[in-house]
């Protein structure tokens, strides 16, 4: 998710926005929302008892390893497969569905790649030391199974219509799927799994992330009015999504490499030009990954911050890309899944890494300038910190210690991971929506207009609690998601197994294009 976990209340209000936005209406609203879904926000990231560990993140990285291993680790054994399915090798014009394998990983990701790239690893680093980068990129493998069993059941049991488009997703898979099974429960679920996604669309899918788009530029340009920024975004996002599916993919396709590309590629040049700490931070890695290097907590806080940050960035388990894939061109299911099993790597394995790595080196540069002194400090007490930054902030200096104009990149990657981030949760939010209220032009326009709305409204308000509870909303989505895919992972086996031996034995081959 985007890109836009919040960690707590606290966290939340800090981040975003100047504390003179808190004042009248919105001090009041945030008071009256906190008290009454202050429960279910704290249920959702509880510690599970006697640790500091959410409980919310053992069930999404507990699945990741049961699917994990029940698919016999398909995330390394079909991944050259995944890559000539992205490229278009099996791709079939005629199948029915609305984008390509391409444009599909590229909506789901540019919901996922965004906020929690930059400041999660932050976090993650500066409280779990350089160990967390382990635990994170071992968390981001696991989950690779978890998009793949998801995507697999949404492009299975979604609806085709008439006019060709596509509705798909954990709602549809939960309510056929148990059907099919003869289980019940499945429409309950279904639709409790659509509310919590509308919620989590108009909350961290948008509002948090207009707001800070809005406190990006104005640290850039200079404070003013958030709703100035709040109507520009609305007007282009509505004029992006007004188009359906087709017109999000063909925005989502050029947005996600060059944001990739922009972002990583800043990364490699600082990486590259300090190549010979490059070595040492992979090595900071691996010790504090079993040691802590005596960070709070040693090799448990370590753990715990990695699989946190890893659990927040790519939504594995949460089931809304399995929406964004449904639309996908395709009448094998499997297929889907193969290509959704790229997406954490790619946002986690790759973008976080590259992340945490230019943190590591970074910050060991400062303290050599400074105090001569190593990446940990004498008390153990962490990695150091620039002026007390944390999360975008220490990205940032991180970054700028090396590309002093890093900040102003820094704001443009925001700003198109926000934007992107919005296109596509406004796609969840709709086909939760229509779930729920029907399919039609009036029911789906209605849905977004709400979303502009909202649009505005995020970008100027600072509503702490709401985003608070609508992040939390987003992980009540896994455990209703997870729960329904226990036992439909039977159905992913056998659609597996059939296209692997059809695969084998040369009844399914690549397209000449």
């Amino acid at each position: 998710m985007n890109h836009f976990k919040i960690f707590s209340t606290a966290a939340a209000t800090t981040l975003l926005a100047p504390a003179a936005m808190a004042q009248g209406i919105d001090a009041k609203v945030n008071e009256a929302f906190a008290t009454v879904t202050g429960p279910f926000v704290n249920f959702i990231f509880a510690p599970i008892p006697g640790t500091s560990f959410p409980w919310i993140v053992l069930w999404l990285v507990a699945a990741a390893t049961i699917f994990s291993i029940y698919f016999g680790f398909v995330q390394f054994r079909f991944f050259g497969h995944a890559i000539r399915l992205v490229k278009g090798d099996y791709s079939d014009p005629n199948d029915a569905g609305e984008v390509s394998h391409f444009q599909a990983l590229a909506t789901a990701l540019s919901g996922t790649v965004g906020l929690g790239n930059i400041a999660g690893v932050a976090v993650a680093v500066g409280i779990g030391g350089p160990g967390a980068t382990f635990w994170m990129i071992l968390a981001g493998l696991l989950g690779m199974a978890s998009k793949f069993t998801e995507c697999t059941l949404g492009v299975k049991f979604r609806n085709e219509y008439a006019d060709g488009s596509v509705s798909g997703g954990p709602m549809y898979y939960i309510s056929k799927g148990f059907t099919q099974l003869g289980l019940p429960g499945g429409k309950i679920l279904a639709v409790l799994f659509a509310i919590f996604c509308i919620l989590g669309s108009l909350g961290g899918g948008n509002m948090f992330q207009s707001n800070q788009a809005h406190a990006q530029i104005a640290n850039i340009v200079g404070d003013y009015p958030g709703w100035i920024t709040g109507i520009v975004f609305a007007a282009i996002v509505y004029a992006v999504i007004v188009g359906g599916i087709k017109s999000i993919a063909n925005v989502t396709e050029k947005i996600v490499p060059f944001m990739g590309i922009l972002y990583v590629g800043s990364a490699l040049v600082i990486l590259i030009v300090n190549y010979h700490l490059i070595g040492w931070a992979i090595g900071q890695v691996f010790a504090g990954a079993f040691t802590g290097l005596g960070v709070a907590g040693g090799m448990v806080g370590a753990l715990i911050q990695g699989f946190r940050r890893a659990a927040f960035s790519n939504e594995a388990g949460v089931g809304s890309a399995a929406i964004a894939h449904s639309a996908v061109k395709t009448k094998e299911p499997i297929t889907e899944g193969f290509v959704s099993l790229l997406e954490p790597l790619i946002d986690t394995v790759v973008i976080c890494t590259m992340t945490a790595l230019v943190i590591i080196i970074s910050q060991q540069l400062i303290m050599e300038e400074t105090s001569g002194h190593y990446l940990m400090n004498e008390a153990g007490t962490g990695i150091a910190t620039v002026g007390g930054n944390t999360g975008v902030a220490l990205t940032s200096a991180a970054f700028g210690s090396s590309i002093s104009w890093f900040p102003y990149l820094l704001a443009v990657a925001v700003i198109l991971f926000a934007f992107s981030t919005m296109i596509s949760w406004s796609y969840y939010g709709l086909k939760a929506w229509t779930y729920l209220f029907g399919e039609g032009k009036t029911t789906e326009l209605l849905f977004k207009i709400i979303f502009c709305v909202f649009v505005v409204i995020g970008a100027a308000a600072s509503l702490g609690p709401v985003i608070d509870f609508s992040d939390a909303a987003i992980f009540a989505m896994a455990v209703v998601n997870i729960a329904a895919l226990y036992p439909l992972m039977k159905l992913v086996k056998a659609e597996l197994d059939s296209y692997s031996a059809r695969l084998k034995s040369g009844e399914i081959r690549a397209f000449k294009h």
